[in-house]
């Protein structure tokens, strides 16, 4: 008789935490505005990143593209403009020529690499806007 006591006394303990930890027996869910809330938030956090690198890659395209016309400029200026200067253009001057050409070339690979780049991110927001239309409006809001 002492074990059936015992058994009973946990099985109604085991009940009653398990009915605790469910909120009573009951399931619940949130309100459907509050999943919405919480589906736009998510939404907009991947919008917001999007669109930060979107500009972050513009910005940096910009400013290398002053900077390889620049040095585009300055190759200009050491290279002369004989059309045999070539052939006697100081040592000095031919050692600056090869700088530029490395800057130049490295710059113009880069600005390659971000073109390809920003046609992705401008891609994924398109992509994103097309999946989630209603960032079309809240986008407009802003």
């Amino acid at each position: 008789m002492g074990d059936t006591m015992y058994q009973l006394f946990f099985r109604a303990r085991a009940r009653s935490l398990i009915q605790d930890r469910l909120g009573g027996g009951r399931f619940r869910v949130r309100s459907p505005g509050r999943d919405a809330e919480t589906d736009r938030a998510r939404v907009g956090s991947i919008m917001t990143a999007i669109e930060t690198a979107l500009q972050e890659a513009e910005g940096e395209q910009a400013g290398l593209t002053q900077r390889v016309e620049d040095a585009l400029a300055r190759a200009a200026v050491t290279m002369g403009n004989d059309s045999d200067e070539y052939l006697d253009r100081e040592p000095h001057n031919d050692h600056h020529q090869d700088l530029f050409n490395r800057e130049i070339e490295s710059g113009q690979g880069r600005l390659k690499e971000l073109a390809t780049v920003i046609a992705h991110f401008k891609f994924m927001k398109t992509a994103m806007l097309s999946r989630f239309p209603d960032l079309k409006s809240e986008e407009s809001k802003s």
